[in-house]
């Protein structure tokens, strides 16, 4: 009965752990909310613009975030694998938009160059943790992605990029 016990707390506990991580204001099937805030330049980007008839990894990072930054490299890969592939019902192809959670633009850009992040996408309200664009999305942690398909829906949400490889191969042209 004590091993019943200890393993109903310890499932439960674990349930309650990974639920924590849970992003439940955004949900699979729903239209992606439309975002418009400013690129490294200053100037205005538009989600829903870069979005026609393009596939759109969504990734919310940060800077400062340690996770985010070591997850870079491998972001920058798979950007290059995926960006020279053709779509079904995506005749734009596939592109990441980086939403970021900084409050300085500063180091925002540093680590844009530095970590080389190609993609000419990359936007933030430099709001930090009260970013407006995290609060749309539910972000309550980072890194956290989203894949929307060509039509602006969601169709996956992830905790890694890595994470959405088997809803973008579904997605490649054949």
């Amino acid at each position: 009965m004590k091993k019943i016990t200890f393993l109903f707390i310890a499932l439960l506990s674990f349930s309650f752990a990974n639920a924590q991580y849970q992003n439940t204001k955004m949900e699979v099937g729903q239209k992606a909310p439309d975002l418009e805030y400013n690129n490294p330049k200053g100037e205005k980007i538009k989600l829903s613009t870069i979005n026609d008839k393009r596939v759109i990894l969504l990734d919310f990072w940060a800077s400062w975030c340690g996770p985010c930054r070591a997850a870079n490299p491998s972001l920058v890969e798979f950007y290059k694998k995926y960006s020279a592939k053709k779509f079904m019902k995506a005749k734009n192809g596939f592109t990441i938009v980086s939403v970021s959670l900084d409050r300085n633009a500063e180091p925002w850009i540093q680590a844009i160059e530095k970590d080389k992040l190609e993609w000419p996408y990359h936007m933030s309200d430099l709001g930090g943790w009260q970013s407006k664009a995290a609060a749309e999305y539910g972000v309550m942690f980072v890194p956290q992605c989203f894949l929307i398909d060509a039509n602006g829906v969601i169709i996956g949400k992830y905790q890694r990029a890595e994470d959405c490889i088997k809803d973008l191969d579904k997605l490649l042209a054949k």
